[in-house]
């Protein structure tokens, strides 16, 4: 069973915060937190052009602060969902051995689309990162609930996961 999910990308000042933000929207009880691979914003809000773009969809990020990612992490979180490919391959570079965390891609549960949600810091589209999370948190919801309505942990990993 899910209890608890970690959103990540580089540097936690943009899309994780956002997979924070609509994860939390589309799965109520469910512990979500988000941070980088990097150190590089600790301590920095989110990005103001992600909270404008979230806050067009109704969310607030407002009270968000990056961090860094920490070894407990892969034993607080059941998943953590990386932003991107590289996100991943850095995850798992620094997972602890026999850490009980599922890693996968953010857009894992979504059956058509990207694999990656490209950093909009770089790309300036804001809006449609912030539309692509939102449809990968739903997809998350609609995957961990499966027709039970429990969240469940084992069908949500993809082939991708580890």
């Amino acid at each position: 069973m899910t209890h608890s999910i970690l959103s990540v990308c580089l540097g936690n000042i943009c899309r994780s915060p956002a997979g924070q933000g609509a994860l939390q929207r589309a799965l109520p009880g469910v512990r979500i937190d988000s941070a980088g691979t990097s150190g590089w914003h600790d301590g920095d809000a989110p990005y103001a052009a992600m909270q404008e773009a979230a806050r067009a969809l109704g969310l607030d990020l407002s009270a968000q602060v990056s961090r860094r990612v920490q070894p407990q992490d892969f034993t607080r979180f059941d998943l953590i969902l990386a932003m991107d490919a590289q996100n991943l391959a850095d995850l798992r570079a620094i997972q602890p051995k026999g850490s009980p965390a599922r890693l996968a891609l953010y857009l894992d549960a979504m059956e058509k689309g990207p694999r990656d949600v490209r950093d909009p810091y770089y790309t300036r589209d804001f809006n449609g990162v912030m539309a692509l999370i939102d449809r990968g948190a739903r997809a998350w919801a609609s995957r961990l609930q499966g027709d039970s309505g429990q969240l469940h942990c084992n069908s949500a990993a993809s082939p991708n996961a580890s």
